[in-house]
């Protein structure tokens, strides 16, 4: 069973993947029925079919506009699991809805157009054409769609202005530093304004200081652009800090969906727990995570002083902490106009060192 939060169904879902399993091997079929039939784990199958499980009855909805981390160690399942959505991998089983279409019953023409309209794909290695200009390589979904060239060449220039590349047009790929090609092989996955935007580990491969700076680049544009973005990283750092959401997958399965916060603070499973232990909660969680609701402050303790420091839901434990250095008086909670809760020095505490939940 999965924990976590999910998509309310009023929302606008534009990726919805049902049951979706990968195994791999000549028996795939026959080690999957045993799998489902007899509970075979994932050693067993390989051991007895000689089949190797990469995705495990995946089932995830993403919403528009979303960006949506899958994180996991290596042979988690997670880069698997991405190339089911553009088919670059065929599941064994399951479904895969983008956007209201069916991509398991494209036919491979269908499926050809799909990818080139519908999806855009970052992978970690640039695959820049060597031979092409910047601007030669961000245009290239458009040729493939048979755009004519000026139009082409504009759009391209277009989304080389917005990734700050303008001036790079005519440059070919190994003139640039790694950060830049990486921006030019995101603005060729933007080039063609698809709906979605599924990036594997894109900047896994770049020094740290550079990766911050293109993960800052990639929420700039998310922010303009509002792409649905599956992003796959093996970094809980990276996660946390551009995920709206965050999918923990181990040995195939996803064993927690959730906001970092969520995550962060109630974790699934031990797996999960070692995962969370390093990241600090000082910009993750948030004050409603960790408020008394304010009925059951005020039935068992003294009234609050009238300049009681005063804070939203979504203000940081960071926040939280510097206001409880700088008043003895515990903090007040507000939803817009309303008192809420009760944040406490003893919950801020207790957050810190444990991680607990005091609400």
């Amino acid at each position: 069973m999965v924990k976590g939060s999910s998509p309310d169904k009023t929302e606008d879902i534009v990726i919805e993947i049902s049951n979706v399993w990968k195994i791999f091997g000549e028996n795939a079929a026959e080690a999957m029925k045993a799998i489902q039939g007899e509970g075979l784990t994932k050693a067993q199958a390989l051991a007895k079919y000689n089949a190797v499980v990469g995705v495990a009855d995946v089932s995830l909805s993403v919403k528009r506009g979303e960006i949506f981390c899958v994180m996991g160690l290596s042979g988690s399942g997670k880069s698997t699991l991405v190339r089911h959505l553009n088919r670059l991998l065929e599941p064994t089983a399951g479904q895969i809805v983008i956007d209201g279409t069916d991509v398991m019953a494209l036919s491979p023409a269908n499926l050809q157009k799909f990818r080139n309209r519908n999806i855009g794909m970052v992978f970690q290695n640039f695959a820049l054409m060597p031979h092409r200009s910047v601007l030669d390589n961000v245009a290239m979904p458009l040729e493939i769609r048979k755009v004519n060239k000026n139009d082409r060449m504009r759009q391209a220039a277009a989304i080389l202005e917005i990734v700050e590349l303008g001036a790079w047009g005519s440059k070919f790929a190994h003139e640039l530093s790694g950060g830049m090609q990486q921006r030019v092989g995101l603005a060729r996955a933007l080039a063609a304004n698809p709906d979605v935007l599924l990036m594997d580990e894109p900047f896994s491969a770049l020094d740290p200081l550079i990766r911050r700076q293109l993960q800052d680049e990639f929420l700039r544009l998310s922010n303009i652009l509002r792409k649905t973005t599956v992003f796959i990283t093996h970094d809980l750092d990276e996660a946390v800090r551009i995920g709206d959401r965050i999918a923990i997958m181990r040995d195939g399965r996803v064993v927690q969906v959730g906001n970092a916060e969520e995550i962060v603070m109630n974790p699934a499973d031990d797996y999960v727990a070692d995962f969370v232990a390093g990241i600090s909660r000082l910009k993750v969680v948030r004050a409603h995570a960790i408020m008394e609701p304010i009925a059951r402050y005020a039935a068992g303790n003294a009234p609050l002083p009238s300049d009681a420091p005063r804070v939203s839901e979504n203000e940081t434990l960071s926040a939280l902490i510097r206001l409880a250095i700088d008043s003895d008086s515990p903090i007040l909670v507000e939803d817009g106009n309303t008192d809420v809760g009760v944040v406490t020095r003893e919950g801020i505490l207790r957050t810190v060192i444990e991680g607990a939940d005091v609400s």
